[in-house]
C-alpha cells in the first residue's frame, strides 16, 4: 500500500472545500432563482452576427411613437458587423465615429421583438458599459403589442441605463402616462457602481403582477409596485421585449457635450437569460 503523505493530505482537504464551496454557490443561486426556470437565453457561442433566430435590429434615428430617439447622434445599422457582432462568445455593441447616412455616428439597437416576448419573468444581463462623455448605452423593455397605444401609454421598463459623464452611477426607471420623464414624474432608482467599464456587473430585473425590482450584482436599488389603479400607472399586464443599444449623445448622453476623441467604444453583453416562473410563462 503506497503511503499518504501530509501533502496529499492537505491537497485533499483544499479540493473537499473547493468542492463544497462550488456546492454552496449552486445552491444559491438555486435558492435565488427559487420557482423561476429559464426560458430564453443568448451566450453568444458563434461568432458573426447576433443570432438572426433570437435578434433583429431598429434601423435609423428614431420612431418618436415607438418610444425611441431623443435628439441622438448615431445612425443605427442594420447587418453591420462593425456595429453588432458576437466574437470571443460576447455581444459586442460598438459606437464608430463616422459618416453615414448623413449622420456622424454608427452604432446598434438589437431587439428581441417577435422572437423573445414575454409577460412577467427575471431578465438577467451580464455587461461591460462603454466609457467617455457622450456615451448612452441601455438595456430595457418597451411593448410589444402597444395594447394601450403610443409611447408612453404601453410603458417603458429601463432595466439599466447609463450615461458616460457619471461614470459610476447606474440607473433603472420606468415610464408609463402618469409617470414619465416627460413631465417629469418618472419612477427611478439610482446605485453606484464602480469599475462599470473594465468589468462585468449582472444588472436584473424581476418582474410580476405585484412589482419590479431592480438589482445590480445582487444588490436590490430600486423598486415600483403595483399601485392598482389603471394602465396609466401601471400598463406592464402585457408582453415585452429587449432590447440592447448604445447611443451617441442625445438629451441625457449628450447633456454635457460629446467627447469625439474616444470612439470606438463598446457594450460588451457576456450572456442575456430570462426565467420565468412555470405557472406565469407566457411567450409570444
Amino acid at each position: 500500500m503506497k503511503k499518504i503523505t501530509s501533502s496529499c493530505i492537505i491537497l485533499l482537504i483544499l479540493l473537499s472545500i473547493v468542492s463544497c464551496e462550488n456546492d454552496t454557490t449552486n445552491q444559491e443561486t438555486t435558492a435565488n432563482l427559487g420557482e423561476y426556470e429559464l426560458v430564453w437565453s443568448d451566450e453568444f457561442d458563434t461568432d458573426g452576427l447576433p443570432d438572426s433566430t433570437k435578434w433583429s435590429y431598429d434601423s435609423g434615428t428614431g420612431c418618436p411613437n415607438c418610444g425611441w430617439g431623443n435628439n441622438e447622434l448615431q445612425f443605427y445599422t442594420k447587418n453591420k458587423i462593425e456595429n453588432a457582432r458576437v466574437e470571443d462568445g460576447k455581444l459586442i455593441i460598438e459606437a464608430r465615429k463616422e459618416d453615414f447616412e448623413n449622420n456622424q455616428y454608427t452604432s446598434a439597437r438589437v431587439v428581441t421583438k417577435e422572437k423573445g416576448d414575454w409577460l412577467y419573468g427575471k431578465f438577467e444581463i451580464r455587461a461591460k458599459l462603454p466609457e467617455g462623455r457622450g456615451t448612452w448605452p441601455a438595456i430595457w423593455m418597451l411593448s410589444t403589442d402597444w395594447k394601450y397605444g403610443g409611447w408612453p401609454e404601453s410603458g417603458e421598463i429601463d432595466i439599466m441605463e447609463h450615461v458616460g459623464y457619471a461614470q459610476d452611477t447606474v440607473n433603472g426607471t420606468i415610464h408609463t402616462k402618469s409617470y414619465n420623464h416627460i413631465i417629469g414624474t418618472e419612477k427611478a432608482g439610482i446605485i453606484n457602481v464602480e469599475n462599470t467599464s473594465t468589468e462585468f456587473h449582472t444588472y436584473r430585473l424581476e418582474w410580476t403582477e405585484e412589482s419590479m425590482i431592480w438589482s445590480v450584482d445582487d444588490q436590490t436599488y430600486f423598486e415600483f409596485k403595483n399601485e392598482n389603479k389603471t394602465f396609466n400607472e401601471w400598463p406592464f399586464d402585457k408582453r415585452f421585449y429587449l432590447i440592447l443599444n448604445l447611443a451617441v449623445g442625445g438629451n441625457w448622453g449628450g447633456k454635457y457635450g460629446v467627447d469625439e476623441s474616444i470612439f470606438p467604444q463598446q457594450m460588451v453583453v457576456d450572456y442575456v437569460k430570462v426565467y420565468q416562473k412555470a405557472a406565469k410563462k407566457e411567450t409570444k
